[in-house]
């Protein structure tokens, strides 16, 4: 079984996170969108390296942002943004998306978020199910929301 570390993202990091993303996802970011939420928020940007072979193989990167609360009455709160997330295929099922997913949550806590959301594709039903794992729950459809026209869920969770 592959020694997995989770700790923040380092600049040096940039190359292999964009290969992951690039990768594993069809929705990809340029380069100084990452180090922007890095110099943002370096507490919710986690990645997790195989210490065995030195690689990173997976990531989860999120922002703060201020917005009404669909968990407290609508009122002006700070919310952690799940912006993405991605684990390398043959690491899959083995917890680490769960591992980096509540680093980023400890990581928004510490900025003074009181809850946390995201978006995922309806058709990701392993990420839906990990999601609700850890306590997300599904708030509203999102028509259309993906390039490719796919809709989004959206889900929040309390932390």
């Amino acid at each position: 079984m592959e020694q997995i570390h989770i700790r923040l993202f380092q600049p040096q990091d940039l190359s292999s996170v964009i290969h992951i993303n690039r990768t594993c996802l069809p929705e990809n970011y340029p380069g100084l969108f990452f180090m922007s939420l890095y110099e943002s928020f370096p507490k919710a940007f986690i990645v997790a390296e195989d210490i065995e072979t030195n690689t990173l193989i997976g990531y989860v990167m999120g922002r703060v942002e201020r917005g009404f609360s669909s968990l407290k009455g609508y009122k002006l709160t700070k919310k952690g943004h799940i912006v993405s997330i991605a684990i390398i295929e043959k690491y899959r099922r083995k917890g680490i998306a769960t591992r980096l997913l509540e680093e980023a949550l400890e990581g928004f806590k510490e900025y003074g978020a009181s809850e946390s959301f995201l978006e995922v594709r309806e058709s990701n039903i392993e990420a839906v199910n990990l999601y609700q794992k850890i306590g997300y729950v599904e708030k509203k459809v999102l028509p259309g929301y993906y390039r490719d026209g796919e809709d989004a869920l959206l889900f929040t969770c309390p932390l």
